[in-house]
């Protein structure tokens, strides 16, 4: 169950990177409080994982399911470029959450 929670974690990681972009500098009001409910549930999600699983592996997927999200996002919504070296730098990042989650103790 903990790793469904730190998946959630890092979707709404996601959620607060992607808002942060949308708050025009937080003079928006409402991707605002989208961004800071989302900061405050991603990081309330993970103090709930890390009750057990690992601090290094859980802060470690959070980070990864963030990045990876945030990339895609950023592909799909904002246009950013799309390139065989991020590509192959995102590919990096879900093998490193998959070796995570594989050593992780059951």
């Amino acid at each position: 169950m903990a790793w469904v929670v730190l998946l959630l974690a890092g979707l709404f990681e996601v959620g607060w990177a992607i808002g942060l972009k949308y708050t025009d500098g937080f003079t928006r009001l409402w991707p605002t409080l989208w961004t800071l409910l989302s900061m405050i549930v991603s990081l309330w999600l993970l103090g709930i994982a890390m009750k057990t699983l690992p601090v290094g592996t859980a802060y470690s997927v959070w980070v990864g399911v963030g990045s990876v999200g945030t990339v895609m996002l950023g592909i799909m919504l904002l246009g950013e470029p799309v390139n065989a070296a991020r590509l192959v730098s995102v590919g990096l990042i879900v093998a490193g959450i998959i070796g995570l989650k594989l050593s992780a103790p059951a």
